[in-house]
């Protein structure tokens, strides 16, 4: 097992507090999680899905909830009495689980669905105009304008005099 001590660095930084923990929990994290199965895809410049095999659960089985930064997937499986069914092999896995996601900042969740086994969550980067890159026109007295990007309007600043 490998554990890494972050202590000298926390020394020296100020303000990476938030990176060091994040390192430190996937660290531990990581070597216990692999149940369930689940991809991340990139479907656009600011849009993500999740996808999570959920093989065995229903809808009403699974939760889903959103906190600032963390996206938390729990399974709960309904006991099921076994009593008078006799299994060969039991290969379908039933126990509960939670998946914890690690969310960058301004990602909101747009949708989740479930289709043929598995839980689609579909992602998107928001970043508010404030926080976005402006240009600065020098000696101008115009208000700055946002630099173009695709999915925002083009401003026109004032013309240089």
């Amino acid at each position: 097992m490998n554990r890494f001590d972050f202590t000298p660095y926390r020394r020296n930084t100020v303000g990476f507090d938030r990176l060091f923990e994040l390192l430190e929990t996937t660290g531990r994290s990581a070597q216990n999680e692999n149940y369930p199965p689940f991809n991340i895809e990139r479907t656009g410049e600011n849009d993500y899905q999740i996808t999570v095999a959920v093989a065995g659960f229903k809808t009403e089985e699974i939760d889903i909830i959103a906190q600032q930064n963390l996206l938390i997937v729990t399974g709960s499986k309904q006991s099921e009495s076994n009593d008078n069914r006799d299994f060969l092999h039991m290969g379908i896995a039933t126990r509960n689980f939670e998946r914890r996601f690690q969310l960058a900042d301004h990602i909101n969740i747009t949708s989740a669905h479930m289709a043929d086994g598995l839980l689609i969550i579909t992602l998107v980067r928001e970043v508010p105009e404030a926080l976005k890159p402006r240009k600065i026109t020098i000696g101008a007295k115009a208000a700055p304008t946002v630099i173009d990007h695709e999915d925002a309007p083009k401003k026109k600043g004032a013309p240089a005099a």
